[in-house]
């Protein structure tokens, strides 16, 4: 089975948004029974809570789930137990690339999986309050990353 982590600074609003969208389109291509999803944030701040409240209205609105989404925080094991870990901005990536050191695990960030993109890193809606902005990006990059997986993992 392949593997997707998510992760973002608090794993409240972006990460477990990637998640669940992933989730939902992969399910609508048939091939949520090949590819494992899951999200972690930097921080454990929020560890045990749910995804933040916009981001759960947000999802609601648009008939995707949330359920069994959890905030975590990212682990050395995850680097290594992930086939595709993404980031959401450059500070994640900044983090994540540190408590990767030991590791040949890639990086990759959301925006990347976006084609004529000018944004470096989803902006983050827990300052910004803009959560649809931030679905935008994270419907588009989920769409890519399902282009990447079928065009590298043949499914």
């Amino acid at each position: 089975m392949i593997s997707v982590l998510f992760v973002c600074l608090g794993n409240i609003c972006r990460s477990p948004m990637a998640e669940a969208v992933l989730r939902y389109q992969l399910r609508e291509e048939g091939l949520d029974s090949s590819v494992r999803v899951d999200s972690a944030g930097t921080g454990g701040w929020h560890s045990g809570e749910p995804p933040h409240r916009g981001t759960r209205k947000l999802l609601a609105r648009r008939g995707i789930s949330d359920e069994g989404i959890f905030a975590r925080q990212v682990t050395p094991e995850d680097l290594n137990t992930f086939d595709y870990v993404i980031v959401m901005d450059e500070n994640n990536y900044s983090d994540v690339k540190q408590l990767a050191r030991k590791t040949e695990q890639p990086l990759y960030r959301l925006v990347d999986f976006i084609d004529d993109s000018d944004y470096e890193g989803v902006p983050d809606p827990y300052y910004t309050g803009d959560f649809d902005e931030t679905y935008r990006l994270v419907e588009a990059g989920c769409q890519g990353i399902i282009r990447e997986i079928r065009r590298r993992e043949n499914l």
